[in-house]
């Protein structure tokens, strides 16, 4: 492949499984995940991870910290900062047990795969350095699902600082694709004090690097990744700081993207809503065993 798109090679066949009635989409999972930024002299940083080489999904592929929405994300009222559940129900467009649920899960999962918290003691506060092994032993409880987020808060003495994210996009995974997110999208910025480290067992590295570079790296076919996150690189290009990106945050749309495939010509056709760079042809006859798509 000439750039960095990653693209399973079963798409074909479940492509034209979908289009003769003999697959059953599945319901999309809902999802949350950062684009954690941070200032430098050579303009804003992202933190990106590679997934490992052995994960079944998009193995080997660049992304952010994120993952799925936990069913005890929004099992109660935590404690909160910034925009209210009600306004954040309106931005993400879902309710506001949803609302909190995504929110909840953007935070959680910054922590959990990066180890970076936005969350204070105070509304207008946020924790310094989150290492140590009582951090870690509250983290990896987290991820044992031992731990509810809201009960981790509640531990700490934590409010959630909402005000420290900003609703960037959302993407749906296509309803071919045999594992389905609904995922939104954030920006924040690293808080003071804090460091990332690669917390994830889904990974086997995590970088630094500005977008451009980034973005230059998959046009070159040398890092891999899914579509909303080149997508989301791209975005980034015109702010010159973190703090520009957040700014710009609250007036980006956030109409689902969802790929579509149709037939033309005898090929199908798969696209993505505003993003022309990554429509697939894909030939309409069976794959041919131990090869790929023409």
């Amino acid at each position: 492949m000439a750039n960095g798109q990653w693209y399973p090679p079963e798409w074909p066949d479940r492509i034209r499984a979908l289009a003769d009635g003999t697959l059953t989409p599945v319901s999309p999972r809902r999802a949350a995940t950062v684009l954690l930024l941070r200032d430098t002299t050579a303009g804003p940083v992202v933190h990106m991870l590679r997934r490992r080489a052995s994960m079944a999904f998009a193995g080997g592929a660049y992304a952010y910290p994120g993952g799925g929405v936990d069913p005890r994300d929004d099992d109660r009222l935590i404690r909160w900062a910034g925009p209210p559940r009600a306004w954040w129900a309106e931005r993400l467009g879902v309710d506001e047990s949803g609302a909190q649920a995504i929110v909840c899960a953007a935070v959680r999962e910054t922590y959990e795969e990066a180890g970076v918290l936005l969350a204070g003691p105070g509304p207008e506060s946020v924790v310094g350095d989150t290492t140590g092994a009582d951090w870690e032993a509250d983290r990896a409880a987290l991820v044992a699902r031992e731990l509810s987020f809201a009960e981790f808060l509640d531990r700490r003495g934590l409010v959630l600082r909402s005000d420290l994210l900003g609703a960037w996009t959302r993407w749906i995974t296509p309803e071919f694709e045999a594992r389905r997110y609904d995922t939104w999208f954030f920006v924040a910025a690293l808080p003071e004090g804090q460091r990332t480290r690669n917390a994830s067992t889904e990974a086997d590295r995590t970088v630094w690097i500005r977008p451009e570079e980034a973005a230059a790296g998959y046009d070159r076919g040398e890092l891999l990744m899914m579509p909303p996150t080149i997508a989301t690189l791209r975005q980034l290009l015109p702010y010159a700081t973190a703090a520009e990106a957040l700014a710009a945050a609250p007036a980006r749309d956030m109409t689902p993207v969802l790929a579509s495939a149709r037939l033309e010509d005898g090929r199908i056709v798969l696209s993505w809503p505003g993003h022309d760079e990554f429509t697939k042809h894909v030939p309409t006859a069976p794959t041919i065993p131990g090869g790929g798509p023409a």
